[in-house]
Formats: C-alpha cells, sequence, structure tokens
C-alpha cells in the first residue's frame, strides 16, 4: 500500500546529470511504487530546478533500509563537522544546542 505522502522542500545545492550539474532547488521525498528499483516500494527522492523544466531532476530509488542508512549517515556526518565550518546559525546534533 501507498503512502500517498510526498514531502516537499526547497533546498540549495547541485546534482549531477547525465550531462551536467544542474543547479536543484527543490527535494520531493516519498514512499511508493519505484519505476526502476526491483523492491516492491521504495523511498524516492527527486531534486529539481523546476526553473529548467522536467529534464532538470535527479531521482533515487532507495529500499527502506538502505534510505534508513544514508539518513543516519548524513546525520552523523553533519554531527562531525568542527565547530564554525557550519553556517552561522546552524546547530546540528545534541552537542550544539
Amino acid at each position: 500500500m501507498c503512502t500517498y505522502q510526498t514531502f516537499k522542500l526547497a533546498v540549495r545545492g547541485s546534482a549531477k546529470g547525465p550531462e551536467s550539474w544542474i543547479r536543484v532547488t527543490e527535494a520531493s521525498v516519498y514512499y511508493d511504487h519505484p519505476t526502476h528499483a526491483t523492491d516492491e516500494h521504495t523511498l524516492n527522492i527527486d531534486l529539481r530546478n523546476p526553473e529548467r523544466g522536467p529534464s532538470a531532476r535527479i531521482a533515487v530509488e532507495l529500499s527502506a533500509q538502505a534510505a534508513y542508512d544514508l539518513a543516519q549517515a548524513i546525520l552523523t556526518a553533519l554531527e562531525s563537522v568542527p565547530e564554525g565550518l557550519l553556517p552561522d546559525g546552524l546547530h546540528i546534533g545534541t552537542s550544539r544546542v
């Protein structure tokens, strides 16, 4: 069963497409049937730049375990950044709050 819940957020970054890097400004995250992955359901992440049209999109389909592990690795990496390297006002984890 699909949740039909899509979480959209503004992002600032870049993603490598098949031909070049693109600036990404929007992310959509949802758990649904994949287009290409072999799992029945996957966590799907679309990184897009809507101003550049439908081809300015990077899609990722991850198993639930891979998505969870990736989220944990992202948090661990951000929590390990030395003081002063993160942008002003950004506090990650309990050690900086």
